[in-house]
């Protein structure tokens, strides 16, 4: 299939208007690139919902901070648009709008957070933990970058990937506060079919030898899952599971917590509301973060 490739928000407003005097329902899946099956499952679901699909692709300097890898952050706009070509979507348009920094921050924007100018969103309360915990610059990026691009393409629903559910869970927080009309579908972790590690554009980083130990972590919170659905409840002995798993295969683990999918905040046992159990742990230089939900599904 061909797919249109957009490169201003002028051009993508213009689009949006067609859109929208022909009635299309509008997807959006926000990417940074790096298309791997985790991001075409989240088009086709999309596809299934709507009529017309947008699938940005911007490397966002916002959610980095001056040490991160933002320079080496792999850029792939050809092989993208050509996996996005590949996919079989009769029924649906498919544009991909692959905006310039200087279209997404007109006055400029630093790595360094003391140089930046113009308007940022955060989410207080729902940002400085977990992720936030050793990232506090993350989330004011992600927020201020995703409410940028729904005002410019103006979605009816937008797809996210449950693997980064702290993401999923501001995200979908700043829609409701900020009084976005549209919705946020958060569609489940897409993991490789042998290893269970969920799919990450940072996989690349990997060495084979790391990417034998990285689904370590998974097997730790499968085990968690389990203890979980025989009906332990207690938030250490969950934890205690994928630390143990973890430590098996020599994972340097940032962060294992059990949180409350209401507010984040680390909780000692799993009530009526479930719980999200998530971590952080890096492979050499390479950071890597998952998680599964108990008791519950969004």
């Amino acid at each position: 299939m061909s797919t249109q490739v957009l490169h201003t928000v002028e051009e993508m407003r213009k689009w949006r208007d067609e859109q929208r005097m022909s009635g299309a329902q509008v997807g959006l899946v926000a990417t940074m690139g790096a298309l791997h099956s985790g991001h075409l499952h989240l088009v086709q679901t999309a596809a299934t919902e709507c009529t017309s699909v947008v699938v940005s692709i911007f490397v966002n300097p916002a959610q980095f901070a001056p040490h991160e890898d933002l320079q080496e952050y792999p850029r792939t706009l050809s092989s993208d648009i050509a996996q996005l070509q590949s996919l079989s979507l009769p029924d649906t348009s498919l544009v991909v709008f692959a905006p310039r920094v200087s279209d997404m921050y007109p006055r400029g924007i630093s790595t360094n957070r003391t140089l930046q100018r113009g308007a940022f969103i955060e989410m207080l309360g729902l940002s400085e933990m977990l992720e936030g915990g050793t990232r506090p610059h993350f989330f004011r990026g992600v927020c201020t970058v995703v409410a940028k691009l729904f005002h410019a393409t103006e979605p009816h629903r937008a797809y996210f990937g449950q693997k980064d559910v702290q993401q999923c869970c501001v995200i979908k927080a700043m829609v409701d506060d900020l009084l976005f009309p549209l919705h946020i579908k958060v569609v489940p972790t897409v993991r490789d079919k042998e290893s269970g590690l969920a799919l990450s554009s940072r996989n690349v980083y990997l060495t084979r030898e790391e990417k034998e130990r990285a689904p370590a972590f998974y097997r730790g919170l499968c085990r968690a899952k389990e203890l979980f659905e025989s009906g332990v409840v207690e938030g250490d002995k969950l934890l205690e599971v994928v630390r143990e798993e973890a430590e098996k295969c020599g994972l340097d683990v940032e962060y294992v917590c059990l949180s409350s999918p209401d507010d984040l905040q680390s909780v000692d046992v799993v009530d009526g509301r479930g719980a999200i159990l998530s971590g952080a742990w890096r492979m050499g230089s390479t950071r890597l973060i998952d998680n599964i939900l108990l008791g519950f599904e969004f």
